[in-house]
């Protein structure tokens, strides 16, 4: 799959196939392609502990304990679609492209599919 076609895009609701928080379901919130990685809502929550910056006025930052989402790899997720998970397949489809001037040509472009009904995604 490598840095250039991520299957899971930002927005997407996926489904924890592997590691603590298996089964549990959230949005992506961002993804990290160059790490293979996404941020999964309520999924692999870690604590972290910061401190009190005193930058003067309104700059300051209180410090204590702040639970966030870590990233987690892409190969842990799928996407639900209806009540279960599907892989993900791309399909190149015609289409008609339009011209800066007004004209128009024939070109192609490429859709997510699922796998398991083969609809657009």
């Amino acid at each position: 799959m490598g840095k250039h076609a991520m299957k899971i895009k930002k927005g997407d609701t996926v489904k924890v196939i592997a590691g603590k928080d298996k089964g549990a379901e959230g949005k992506v919130i961002q993804v990290l392609r160059d790490d293979d990685r996404v941020i999964v809502e309520g999924v692999n929550r870690v604590k972290k502990h910061t401190k009190v910056v005193q930058q003067g006025g309104r700059g300051g930052t209180t410090g204590g304990i702040i639970t966030t989402e870590a990233p987690i790899h892409v190969s842990n997720v799928m996407l639900v679609e209806g009540d279960g998970v599907t892989r993900v397949g791309f399909r190149r489809e015609d289409v008609l492209k339009r011209r800066p001037d007004g004209s128009t040509y024939a070109g192609t472009r490429s859709v997510r599919v699922s796998r398991k009904s083969g609809k657009e995604i």
